[in-house]
């Protein structure tokens, strides 16, 4: 199994993705907002590149059954109903909603990837549920940072990190490019405490700052979520349904 980490979508084209297996990767707040979104009943998730985007893909839906969500600067947009918050992706708000998605970080690197064979959506939240598939899967694949602004951001990498390292105690026989390597000491050195490393990240303080101090507790929740999204014609859906709504059973505090 040969495995890859790109610390940002910007160092390569959408082309490298062409029928490519990636995990895209944005813990602060894209792939854990997405994926307790999911877990609450949405319908399907579809990332977009930008607000205008999203404001042309949401009128040519159902008005209804739709919900603009995301954020600019860790912000919620003006004019959406929902920010980029997971705790604000409630049941009660997003059941069987389409929701159409736009983030600094997070949706660009999706949508960068939507040529891949496959592409998965990975947090810590759900990781193991990743870790397992990967590991069934047996085949390449690639590791795409979503990063902040086009630069490197620990979190996203200490993640990546994980994956590799829980594959490696699974004796899955890999091969590894110079940055899964340096991923996977990172969170072994990080290991030890998920919430302490957030909280320290550039950006963990900047949501602190702004007000989002309880997200970065969400966010460190690992396996709270085991559900697996992936990218299908446009929107991310779950593939495994079955284990939906089973909320935090599990959840490890790191």
């Amino acid at each position: 199994m040969h495995i890859d980490l790109l610390i940002t979508p910007v160092v390569t084209s959408e082309l490298f993705f062409r029928d490519k297996n990636v995990v895209v990767i944005d813990i602060l707040r894209a792939s854990t907002s997405i994926v307790t979104a999911l877990n609450n009943g949405a319908r399907e998730v579809i990332p977009v590149e930008s607000v205008e985007n999203a404001v042309k893909v949401s009128g040519s839906l159902f008005g209804d059954v739709v919900l603009r969500c995301g954020e600019r600067e860790g912000k919620a947009i003006p004019g959406f109903n929902l920010g980029n918050s997971p705790l604000e992706y409630l049941p009660e708000t997003v059941k069987n909603k389409s929701l159409i998605f736009t983030s600094t970080n997070g949706s660009l690197a999706m949508v960068k990837a939507k040529f891949a064979r496959q592409l998965l959506v990975a947090a810590f939240v759900n990781i193991t549920t990743i870790v397992n598939y990967l590991k069934k899967m047996n085949e390449d694949f690639v590791i795409l940072c979503a990063g902040k602004e086009h630069h490197f951001c620990i979190e996203d990498v200490v993640c990546g990190g994980m994956i590799i390292h829980m594959l490696e105690q699974s004796n899955v026989k890999m091969k590894l490019t110079d940055a899964s390597i340096a991923a996977q000491i990172l969170y072994k050195s990080f290991s030890r405490s998920i919430n302490k490393m957030l909280r320290n990240s550039d950006h963990g303080q900047y949501l602190i700052s702004i007000g989002f101090e309880k997200d970065l507790k969400v966010c460190a929740a690992v396996d709270s979520i085991p559900v697996l999204p992936a990218f299908d014609k446009g929107a991310i859906k779950l593939l495994n349904k079955k284990t939906s709504g089973s909320g935090k059973k599990g959840a490890r505090a790191m």
